[in-house]
């Protein structure tokens, strides 16, 4: 692989799920994207989703696929909906049912993003929102969380991730280290600071659990936390990626950012010193669903790779473990 071609492994872009539009086209082509989030709603059923992803597959070098995810949570957070694909009920609901009967459901749903050519799902949310809190906007707010204790949240995290592990879905636990306590959603408001988690809060442990359980994709949040490293965005904090997720909970899979292309949380840093500091931070893999910002990832990531030895290692060591992955997944031949 050329040095831009490992950089495209480090970062997952735009497809909306309607269907493949020209910068994604762009992206994969002259970016070399290695993973596609299918973004945006849709009621067209698995026949259709199944079009959408050969046509990305086709896109990309026959011995390295793509990583093709969504947000198949349930509740207000199901992407994909229509026929082949089951009304999957939202995580507060799925957190009333056993774990075993939810590891059961799990595998339903992953085999219905299986069979519509979708290998990576952006769940289970590890959350916790604790008991008695009243908004709280990206998780609590939307009915994400599967319980208000990180044990029933440890519980049901670990048996969705189990179940679509069952159907061969790679599963994401997020949002690392929690935005169960924040009173912003950072998609939309900047400045969401989290004054409560510290580095071995005891609402780690769902994600110490699904680390545990091997889950493969651990998506880090936006959020500022002022307990461990005040001031610092989780993605571009070293204590957070590399001391906390890689050292303290023993991580080694891939880890991937929340979006940082249309987050309000991180909109004044340009955007390809985004990418640059999730890198540096520790991070192997940075979303956007702003298709915009792909280029100035790539071309950063490029430049500064070329002039340093010491994050061309980093990117190295970033693509290789994308690609680990992968190959654990049967997307890579020779």
């Amino acid at each position: 692989m050329s040095l831009a071609q490992r950089v495209g492994q480090l970062l997952m872009v735009d497809c909306p799920s309607a269907g493949v539009s020209s910068s994604t086209i762009d992206s994969i082509r002259t970016y070399h994207a290695g993973s596609v989030i299918l973004d945006g709603n849709n009621t067209q059923g698995v026949t259709h989703i199944r079009g959408v992803t050969r046509q990305l597959q086709e896109l990309a070098p026959a011995h390295v696929r793509l990583f093709i995810a969504t947000d198949q949570e349930g509740g207000l957070v199901q992407r994909l909906k229509g026929p082949g694909f089951a009304t999957i009920p939202s995580a507060v609901e799925q957190g009333q049912q056993t774990p075993s009967a939810v590891r059961s459901f799990a595998r339903e749903w992953g085999s219905e993003l299986r069979s519509a050519g979708v290998n990576l799902d952006l769940a289970p949310v590890l959350d916790t929102v604790p008991p008695g809190n009243q908004s709280n906007p990206p998780i609590g707010d939307l009915d994400r969380e599967y319980g208000r204790t990180p044990r029933r949240v440890s519980s049901i995290g670990v048996a969705v991730a189990n179940g679509l592990a069952d159907a061969r879905i790679a599963s994401t636990a997020k949002h690392f280290p929690g935005l169960g306590r924040v009173a912003g959603n950072t998609d939309t408001t900047s400045g969401v600071t989290d004054t409560v988690t510290t580095r071995h809060d005891a609402y780690l442990q769902p994600f110490a659990a699904a680390v545990r359980a091997g889950v493969p994709f651990v998506m880090v949040s936006t959020a500022d936390y002022s307990r461990i490293d005040p001031g610092t965005p989780a993605i571009f904090s070293r204590t957070i990626v590399s001391g906390m997720l890689r050292g303290d909970l023993g991580f080694r899979g891939v880890i991937v950012t929340d979006d940082i292309g249309a987050a309000a949380q991180v909109a004044n840093v340009p955007p390809g010193l985004r990418a640059v500091r999730f890198i540096q931070a520790g991070g192997t893999m940075a979303l956007t669903v702003s298709p915009s910002t792909v280029a100035p990832m790539a071309t950063r990531l490029l430049e500064r790779a070329q002039r340093n030895t010491a994050f061309r290692n980093m990117v190295n060591a970033a693509a290789l473990t994308v690609l680990r992955a992968k190959a654990a997944r049967g997307l890579l031949s020779s």
